[in-house]
């Protein structure tokens, strides 16, 4: 699996960014922009999947995955959401779709090239209304979301960002008393790369119910899973 990443993230990319003369990233925004129907959130997620399954691999929740990620949005029907990793706006886009009216999602994203083509992506979708996008590192901006983003506390975290900040992430969560008695925190690529720590961390803890769902590394046959975490308090 991690040879696979490799091979797609580095060799065959820097290759084709070269010939290309543009980023991964913005050859998928371009292609969701030209087959993809503007304010179909559905539309640009299946387009997205398209071009990452047929053309070049990248690294969204994917589209087995991703129904996980809606049974478990579906299940917590949140009011608040919080996504750390953004990357290209897919599983914003998919979360956003499921939100009830007056719902929101607050997205971070640490590198400002994929910010750029994750807000264009979800202006696209025409979810813009629910989903909030934060530039930074996510250490940052844990501690400000009470006071400088209102928020109260979180319904539903989906961790999608740097495998090794998944446990730390989830510590910050607790002591800036976001999590709730019920708040779910569900977990991507906890097998491929992997996230050790944080595994160890949540289903040692007490204080929270883990669950896990076995599947596949987005758009490949290489075994992956999802961890659903439930906050008891």
């Amino acid at each position: 699996g991690t040879a696979a990443i490799i091979w797609n993230e580095i060799i065959r990319e820097k290759i084709t960014n070269f010939i290309m003369n543009q980023s991964k990233e913005q050859r998928i925004l371009d292609f969701v922009l030209q087959n993809a129907v503007r304010g179909d959130p559905c539309s640009v997620v299946d387009t997205i999947d398209k071009y990452c399954s047929e053309k070049e691999w990248a690294m969204n929740v994917g589209d087995e995955k991703g129904l996980i990620l809606d049974k478990t949005v579906e299940e917590v029907n949140p009011s608040v959401a919080l996504e750390l990793g953004t990357y290209c706006g897919y599983s914003a886009v998919r979360i956003a779709r499921l939100l009830k009216a007056g719902a929101h999602l607050l997205t971070v994203e640490f590198n400002p090239e994929f910010a750029a083509i994750a807000k264009q992506m979800i202006e696209f979708a025409g979810v813009q209304d629910k989903v909030k996008l934060l530039e930074g590192p996510s250490e940052e901006i844990i501690p400000q979301l009470k006071k400088k983003y209102e928020v109260d506390t979180l319904d539903f975290v989906f961790l999608d960002h740097w495998k090794d900040r998944y446990a730390p992430d989830t510590i910050l969560l607790q002591e800036c008393n976001l999590l709730r008695k019920g708040s779910v925190l569900l977990a991507d690529n906890i097998i491929v790369p992997g996230a050790p720590e944080f595994l160890k961390y949540i289903r040692n803890n007490p204080r929270f119910q883990c669950t896990n769902y076995p599947s596949h590394l987005e758009y490949m046959k290489v075994v992956d899973a999802m961890e659903k975490a439930v906050f008891l308090g």
